[in-house]
């Protein structure tokens, strides 16, 4: 039997991606294997959201250059990097047998035949970016977790991601073709649906038929079953009061929300394009907090974006302590060639990138042990995930506000729902018992 291996970089979105892959992979009658050595056919999908993500790429390429050489292999690249370089990146890298943009994985069979027969020495695929990709089967390496793709692009333009200009305008697959995917995971026995999108909050805009988030989340939780449903990623701006309303009347609808801020500072923000203020952000967060209660908040949050001083990098830090962030996705500003941001002046010192990149660490982990420390003494239903990767001798889980907690029980448990009493707890990790 051939062997097929897919390398993943990058958001979840390419998780999901590369699940599609690997399934195709299996119909063709591959098995898939992590050992790139005995592989007849590798893929790389690939990430180009952080500018080092290309050094990344180009030292795999030159690895599997060698194995090439030496026993031959079909290497194709898939993903935002591919989109991005297309024909140029066989004309660097001439080992490189396929090259496919976002939208065009479902020609993965097609391509890896006639590369095979001798039709096409290269071929390359970066086109029909205003179309939906087809709707792929995918295999997930998780036995509880399934991820749906809602929207593909995005129209926001933030000044320093150069997501837009690699994955196209934003477009919405339809209602019924999602509903359909998660009634079949859920029938498959996956307990956790992942609805994924550039900015899941923004679908269905297009629509004339009245569709929107709201109502999509609304539907999906009539579907019969017990699982849970989180999304990724909402955009603030477009953070309705429907959309609140639903979750918190919907106990399927995860109590984690993931709320990215990118900065505290209303100067910075209006410098990103991200069309919201430190004012507005923080009435939202608020209001969130007391029409769902219990609920955790995290954010992604950007440090030493071009033009940030250092006020405003205090009201960065204003907001994590006034909202008492779960936790958060810290970053310094990296630049991104082909970004509005990239070429704008004042470009921050690397050395004061670092300096309130950790002090901004600081915060959120203070805030973070404070958040953990209100679980304790309190019994949570917690989603089994399986073996602790650090202790095989305790099982980890998650709690429907994504907290991490590790407590004894059968791995035959894996997938399944139980309630566990939390007796102590560390910065991001929760520790308790199994309870009736």
């Amino acid at each position: 039997m051939k062997k097929a291996s897919i390398i993943t970089y990058g958001c979840q979105m390419n998780v999901n991606e590369s699940a599609k892959i690997k399934k195709m992979f299996q119909n063709m009658g591959y098995e898939i294997t992590d050992n790139i050595e005995e592989s007849d056919v590798t893929f790389l999908n690939t990430c180009t959201v952080r500018e080092g993500a290309a050094t990344q790429i180009y030292g795999k390429l030159g690895e599997l250059k060698h194995i090439k050489e030496n026993k031959g292999m079909i290497i194709g690249v898939t993903g935002c990097f591919a989109q991005e370089q297309g024909i140029e990146l066989v004309k660097k890298f001439p080992q490189i047998d396929i090259v496919m943009g976002n939208q065009n994985i479902g020609r993965i069979p097609q391509a890896i035949d006639d590369i095979e027969h001798g039709v096409d020495k290269h071929l390359v695929f970066t086109d029909c970016e205003d179309d939906l990709p087809p709707r792929l089967d995918a295999d997930f390496e998780s036995k509880k977790t399934a991820s749906i793709s809602i929207t593909y692009g995005c129209n926001n333009f933030c000044a320093y991601c150069i997501v837009p200009y690699v994955r196209g305008r934003e477009r919405s697959v339809p209602m019924e073709e999602i509903l359909h995917d998660v009634r079949q995971y859920v029938a498959k026995g996956y307990k956790e649906i992942i609805l994924l999108g550039q900015n899941v909050n923004s679908y269905g805009k297009e629509f004339t038929n009245g569709d929107n988030f709201a109502r999509l989340l609304e539907e999906i939780c009539k579907v019969e079953g017990d699982f849970i449903v989180r999304f990724v990623s909402p955009h603030p701006r477009d953070f309705t009061d429907e959309v609140i309303d639903v979750i918190a009347k919907n106990e399927k609808i995860a109590r984690s929300l993931h709320l990215p801020l990118q900065a505290g500072s209303s100067t910075i923000l209006k410098a990103m394009n991200r069309g919201y203020t430190k004012e507005q952000y923080i009435a939202l967060a608020n209001k969130i907090k007391e029409r769902i209660p219990g609920v955790a908040l995290t954010a992604d949050i950007i440090v030493g974006f071009p033009g940030e001083t250092e006020e405003d990098f205090q009201d960065t830090l204003d907001v994590v302590r006034e909202i008492q962030f779960d936790n958060s996705f810290m970053f310094m500003y990296s630049i991104r060639k082909g970004t509005r941001a990239a070429t704008m002046e004042n470009q921050i010192d690397e050395a004061v990138k670092k300096d309130r990149l950790q002090r901004l660490i600081d915060v959120q982990t203070a805030c973070s042990l404070a958040e953990s420390k209100t679980y304790v003494g309190k019994t949570v239903r917690v989603l089994v995930e399986g073996e602790s990767k650090k202790n095989k001798e305790v099982l980890s889980g998650r709690t429907s506000t994504n907290k991490i907690v590790l407590f004894k029980g059968d791995k035959a448990l894996e997938g399944t729902f139980v309630n566990v009493k939390i007796n102590d707890c560390k910065t991001w990790t929760l520790y308790g018992d199994i309870v009736e």
